[in-house]
């Protein structure tokens, strides 16, 4: 079996990195830079940067600020934000990202998503999910989670990995920044029907939420922010205790 993946995200708006709560009452949290390299040697598998409003506010995501990151982290990381067509991607990929995410693009244009796959590779191409539970289905949103969409979560998520997505990455809208748990019933509806690695997101704040994620979730890897930035829980003693619950983890 795979070792589950534990990734750090930084969200990101105007070159800081910042966290809110259900993707409002944003508060800045630090330099991304520096958080990315400590979140490394702490022993995070991967990360992902957002830039949260890049879409809303029609900017793609700085490659100089990719740049510096590749110079400074020595562990995989994604990035994602403002990335609108294929011009947008390479430039990423040439600073130093390992992956590119997409979110909004690829639900305006579905094919998007397989012009990527097709000239990087499926690999390279993460389709992020925002959706929120809401009138007894799960809704797509856009632009940072201010557009609801007609989209339902799980036929998103198929035609994403029809379409080439290398990985989903599922953000819980409803359980975001909460520390309640992740949305663990989605989470594992997902895996289940997919065959591509499932990242969950949205709502960690305990230890025992990522295993519950890991195993009843059935999740490859799970995302979390505030719980990390403000040293809430010790990467190295996340992953012992999952390793206690028989979980497969790298351990650095």
């Amino acid at each position: 079996m795979l070792a589950k993946r534990i990734i750090p995200c930084l969200d990101i708006r105007d070159g800081q990195t910042v966290k809110g709560i259900n993707f409002l009452d944003i508060r800045e949290v630090g330099d991304p830079v520096e958080m990315g390299a400590e979140y490394a040697r702490a022993g995070a598998d991967e990360l992902v940067y957002l830039d949260i409003t890049a879409t809303h506010e029609g900017r793609n995501l700085f490659s100089d600020l990719v740049r510096r990151i590749a110079e400074n982290v020595n562990i995989p990381f994604t990035v994602g934000g403002g990335i609108r067509e294929m011009g947008d991607v390479d430039p990423l990929l040439s600073a130093g990202a390992d992956k590119v995410t997409i979110n909004s693009a690829a639900v305006r244009d579905p094919e998007l998503i397989g012009r990527i796959a097709r000239a990087y590779g499926s690999q390279f191409v993460v389709v992020a999910i925002d959706a929120k539970f809401e009138r007894g289905d799960w809704y797509v949103y856009v632009n940072g989670g201010r557009i609801r969409t007609r989209r339902r979560l799980f036929e998103w998520a198929g035609e994403a990995e029809e379409r080439g997505a290398g990985e989903i990455l599922f953000t819980s809208m409803n359980h975001d920044g909460t520390k309640n748990g992740y949305a663990g019933e989605a989470t594992a509806r997902i895996s289940r029907e997919r065959g591509i690695p499932v990242i969950a997101s949205g709502g960690a704040g305990t230890m025992d939420h990522f295993v519950d994620v890991f195993t009843l979730g059935g999740a490859d890897a799970a995302l979390a922010a505030s719980i990390f930035h403000f040293h809430e829980i010790g990467i190295h003693e996340l992953k012992e205790h999952l390793m206690e619950h028989g979980i497969p983890i790298r351990l650095v």
